[in-house]
């Protein structure tokens, strides 16, 4: 009779959305002013919070960068780097050294519109997948839909997580995190009855309203979308 073996180890593949901080520059001691003066905001949320180094904004892609320095700066401001993405290919040697693993785009850059959905109009061929909750997100509950929208019938409490690699829709209050357009869909928004949230995100862009809300719309019938890489929140009549 054989014996089964019990696996102790398994390797599988999941999603993870995860902060991006976009650098422009490799001056760490602007680098470091300005990530205090932005984390001072929330300094909870994004405590020991795993984060992803994107240097596809670089104004000087021939610059050097100590990047063990640059992790310890992360480090010292309570951020735990895991990798960099977007990086020239003559850096990957020093990011290797420090550790730091060089990470891929995976999926589609969204410029081609035979494997994307541009617009809502395309659903009539490339069907957009949706997935509908019709009960409230507790807090420290995530809800994910890959590949499509997210429609939410129910309260989205504080504490609560809700992600979409398209669109969201919240027919109820918004009172946790949400984050649409994860895989980079910059045309991805967020439409919510009532705007209370604490932090929203599109495409890797994010912004914080746990301490700092949008007084013009806050409680009130909002869209969220993304313009010149800043997040808009503009009421909905």
């Amino acid at each position: 009779m054989s014996k089964q073996h019990s696996t102790l180890v398994e390797l599988k593949g999941s999603a993870f959305t995860l902060p991006v901080i976009h650098l422009r520059t490799f001056d760490l001691v602007g680098i470091k002013t300005e990530l205090n003066e932005r984390l001072s905001q929330s300094v909870s949320f994004f405590a020991h919070a795993p984060v992803v180094i994107d240097l596809g904004e670089l104004k000087d892609t021939t610059l050097s960068c100590d990047f063990t320095k640059l992790k310890q700066l992360l480090r010292d401001v309570k951020l735990i780097p895991i990798g960099v993405y977007q990086c020239p290919e003559i850096l990957h040697p020093e990011a290797i050294k420090a550790e730091l693993a060089i990470l891929k785009n995976g999926v589609s850059n969204k410029k081609n519109g035979s494997n994307t959905k541009s617009t809502i109009k395309q659903t009539s061929t490339n069907k957009v997948q949706v997935k509908i909750i019709d009960k409230p997100v507790r807090s420290g509950q995530q809800i994910y839909a890959p590949n499509g929208d997210l429609v939410i019938l129910s309260p989205v409490n504080a504490g609560a997580e809700v992600i979409a690699d398209g669109n969201i829709y919240i027919y109820a209050p918004l009172r946790g995190r949400a984050l649409a357009g994860v895989m980079g869909d910059t045309t991805a928004r967020i439409f919510t009855l009532s705007m209370e949230a604490q932090l929203i995100s599109i495409a890797g862009h994010y912004r914080l309203f746990d301490e700092d809300p949008p007084v013009k719309v806050y409680t009130n019938s909002a869209q969220a979308y993304l313009e010149d890489k800043h997040i808009i929140v503009t009421q909905i009549p």
